[in-house]
């Protein structure tokens, strides 16, 4: 008999214990305050969490590195594969350079796509700074991690001055396909 009423105590304290259990949420949410509905910007995208992009600086995003440079090499990279490298990267030219070349590396992609680079005489005496003065193309396949832009001078020497190129990313050059700004320099005969 005793151990019948022990059986029968236990159970009960048990079932005294699964019925509070079962009761205490609703006892929290009774308490809950209600809160007034949010409006999308309080919660998502807020002003002082962004970071404004800067057009007018070099790239980011897909590019892991990009410079302007006197020249590249092709080196064998970690997969095998064929890594273009820059050869005296620099921002500052001689007049009797042949081209100035813009030496990038990028992150992973998962379609083949093109960058574009534009160069406009910024500060240029004698040019307008918002005509092209040269411009190329480099098709970037999928297996691609690298690659480099060409940019001649119009008649053979470069005139001194700052030179700015715009790159784009993408099938064509629009207003939505710029990425960033490289800039560069052409020194004076007395450098």
């Amino acid at each position: 008999m005793a151990r019948g009423a022990r059986r029968a105590g236990r159970g009960a304290i048990t079932a005294v214990f699964f019925i509070a259990l079962l009761a205490l949420p609703a006892l929290q949410a009774a308490e809950l305050p209600i809160s007034k509905n949010s409006s999308i910007p309080d919660f998502q995208n807020r002003p002082q969490d962004v970071t404004p992009y800067d057009f007018d600086a070099p790239p980011q995003g897909l590019f892991h590195t990009i410079t302007t440079a006197e020249g590249f090499d092709e080196e064998l990279g970690f997969h095998r594969t064929h890594e273009i490298v820059p050869v005296k990267p620099t921002d500052r030219f001689r007049p009797d350079t042949q081209a100035v070349f813009i030496v990038f590396h990028l992150h992973q992609h998962y379609q083949g796509f093109q960058v574009f680079g534009r160069c406009y005489p910024e500060a240029v005496a004698g040019l307008d700074p918002t005509v092209v003065i040269g411009q190329d193309a480099m098709h970037i396949a999928l297996e691609d991690d690298s690659g480099y832009l060409t940019l001649s001078p119009l008649q053979g020497t470069w005139k001194p001055g700052r030179y700015k190129v715009e790159i784009h990313v993408g099938e064509q050059v629009n207003e939505m396909s710029l990425m960033g700004t490289m800039r560069f320099t052409i020194l004076t005969e007395k450098h």
